[in-house]
């Protein structure tokens, strides 16, 4: 064969060592860009990291508000064994998002906490 038999050059091209690149990788640069996403995160703002306002139920009364942040207390001081904390009382936590359950029981989350700070 000869050397311009386009086959024979593609063959002998690969063939040849190099320390060169074969060609640019066109993933290369996404991934260059993914890995400094991943490397050095953006800063989040004050607005995306501030805390919600706890919503209030509708028709609670002081004396129930109050009944609940007893509840909170108690779960935060886990003395729910000697008191615990009645189920419509933790309905209502669990959907205003002050508490979750977790293997060993109820537990605040940081509004729950915020709401008795």
């Amino acid at each position: 064969m000869n050397d311009t038999d386009p086959v024979e050059l593609a063959m002998s091209a690969i063939q040849r060592p190099s320390t060169e690149a074969a060609g640019p990788n066109p993933f290369a640069v996404a991934a260059a860009d993914q890995a400094h996403e991943i490397l050095q995160p953006t800063a989040l703002s004050s607005a995306e990291v501030e805390m919600p306002p706890v919503p209030e139920p509708k028709g609670l009364s002081p004396d129930r508000a109050i009944h609940l942040r007893w509840s909170l207390r108690d779960i935060d001081a886990r003395r729910t064994k000697l008191s615990p904390v009645s189920p419509d009382d933790l309905k209502i936590l669990l959907e205003l998002g002050l508490v979750e359950m977790n293997v060993d029981g109820p537990a605040l989350t940081p509004k729950g906490r915020q709401a008795i700070d």
